[in-house]
């Protein structure tokens, strides 16, 4: 405390003298013990010691006239100007410098520079760029790259459907596929304690081991209870893998949770085995909604946004943290060590060891794609849809039974229950687009015009595909396209808007079997393959 005080009030041989003043009235020791307390080194100490016995006069200043060393950067005034032009060679030196692609250490910079004639330290050359601003920084992942313009009013969007299901005591949830790991022992990023001395070894090259693989963590994070279910498989992250990890989530943990849902809320990834461009998902998850009684509704992040989904920092970060610097040596101790994860905000995980196999390449045709009881939501349809359950399950294209002719009639596509609309009504829309809409270009249409109205409008209220249009109106996919275009420019045009249908229709059955009937037919135009 004395020196504290009196320190910014001295010269620097005051408080030698001072310290050594202090030192000699402490005695053996002294010299240690004020160093410390004055947080300066003993050497300084000492010399006041040698000063304060020599008995010399007071000097009148700090240092003798003209003492004390010059600085480099003082001597050589352009060591600053060519450190600068090194460690900027893109905005300050020359672009061809032989530093532009190395690591600009302190030592590397003091090599080149002495080199170039400019004979320095590597400390000096730190203490120059500290005062020139700079620091030893990392780089920071703010970098996003291209943006989608609804990415904003997506994340809104989603949030209104998971408060909407809380609200009602509905399941939501958020799922991903964790980082794939190398079953075996391999080196696990991280460190725990252990006896001085003795690491776990492991191996040098980061192989995989034929024998063991890798695991592949799918997980599911319960927003509203605060709980994780990790299913571990061992083959293919695919989409059968991923709607089999919910299957398993729902009968272990989500049921037992909300015995009384109804509805389930997905909040997912935009790309990946569970991506809204993935046909195998939409597929598997109709299956699941049929198989649960559950209706299904699925919101995608925008594109470019996974860092974002809530499993990522509410779980899967805490799972790394809990295996950090530990080798993942079997499925059981990966399986453990997730089941084991806890926070002290009350995380629970619950983890299982998936062996099935589930192969790649599995292609789901046009027709399979009719046949879901898909409905999308007014806005970005492509991102957020539902799946309801229907009374049979859904059948495979290739299995599919053929539909009874005496069921199907060409009127039954311009059934109310269908277009959500009278027959008069369908044919006021049709005449007020007629005078823009029925003109002929080139070869004669096929459709008539009221035909290609009424596709449109199954187009926009059922989410019917061009494909599966153009097999029930008889005509290609090619037309089919340029129709759909057409007709929703001049909706647009009159301010006409089609809404959706909440729920599929009954008579959507039918329709769905008439695609499938004729998908085995040689002259149909629809697609058999994705």
């Amino acid at each position: 405390m004395k020196f504290a005080v009196l320190f910014p009030h001295l010269d620097e041989r005051q408080r030698r003298l001072l310290m050594a003043a202090e030192a000699r009235m402490l005695g053996h020791g002294g010299v240690r013990a004020v160093a410390q307390a004055a947080a300066v080194s003993a050497t300084t100490v000492r010399k006041g010691v040698f000063e304060l016995e020599a008995g010399e006069e007071p000097l009148g200043r700090v240092r003798r006239l003209g003492g004390g060393r010059k600085r480099v950067a003082d001597l050589d005034p352009g060591l600053r100007p060519s450190l600068l032009a090194l460690v900027e060679p893109d905005e300050r030196g020359d672009p061809m410098s032989p530093l532009r692609w190395t690591v600009k250490s302190t030592r590397t910079l003091a090599r080149e520079l002495t080199r170039t004639g400019h004979k320095v330290s590597a400390d000096t050359v730190a203490d120059l760029l500290r005062e020139e601003g700079f620091s030893l920084q990392a780089g920071a992942k703010t970098l996003e790259g291209g943006q989608h313009g609804d990415r904003d009013a997506q994340f809104r969007y989603l949030n209104e459907q998971a408060r909407e299901h809380r609200d009602a005591d509905q399941p939501v949830i958020s799922v991903d596929t964790k980082k794939k790991e190398l079953v075996g022992e391999f080196k696990n990023s991280g460190r725990q304690w252990r006896p001085g001395g003795d690491p776990v070894l492991v191996g040098v090259h980061d192989f995989a081991d034929p024998q063991l693989g890798k695991a592949v963590p799918y997980g599911i994070y319960d927003l509203a209870a605060n709980t994780g279910w990790v299913n571990v498989g061992t083959d293919h992250d695919t989409a059968a893998f991923a709607v089999e990890s919910i299957r398993r989530w729902w009968h272990g943990q989500g049921h037992p949770t909300y015995p009384r849902a109804t509805r389930l809320l997905i909040t997912a990834d935009a790309g990946g085995s569970n991506g809204y461009r993935t046909r195998a998902w939409k597929l598997e998850l109709a299956r699941l909604a049929t198989e649960t009684g559950l209706t299904i509704t699925v919101c995608h992040l925008p594109p470019g946004t996974s860092k974002w989904n809530k499993i990522e920092h509410r779980l899967f970060s805490h799972i790394t943290m809990n295996w950090r610097g530990r080798p993942l040596t079997s499925h059981e101790v990966i399986v453990n060590s997730i089941a084991a994860t806890t926070t002290r905000t009350g995380l629970r995980v619950k983890a299982d060891l998936d062996t099935n196999s589930y192969p790649t390449g599995v292609k789901i045709g046009d027709a399979e794609m009719a046949a879901l009881p898909l409905t999308r939501h007014a806005f970005h349809g492509d991102w957020n849809y539902a799946l309801h359950p229907q009374a049979c399950p859904v059948i495979p294209a290739a299995r599919a039974p053929q539909a009874p002719a005496a069921k199907w009639e060409q009127a039954l596509l311009s059934d109310p229950a269908l277009t959500g609309m009278s027959r008069r009504q369908l044919g006021d829309l049709t005449a007020t687009l007629a005078p823009d809409g029925d003109t002929q270009c080139g070869r004669p249409p096929r459709l008539t015009y009221p035909e290609q109205v009424l596709a449109t409008v199954l187009h926009l209220r059922l989410a019917l595909a061009a494909e599966p249009l153009a097999v029930l109106f008889g005509s290609s996919r090619t037309a089919m396209h340029r129709t759909l275009l057409k007709n929703r420019r001049l909706l647009e045009a009159h301010r006409i808007a089609i809404s959706p249908a909440t729920t599929p229709p009954a008579a959507l059955v039918i329709l769905q079997a008439r695609v499938l009937a004729l998908t085995g037919e040689p002259n149909n135009k629809i697609k058999t393959t994705c």
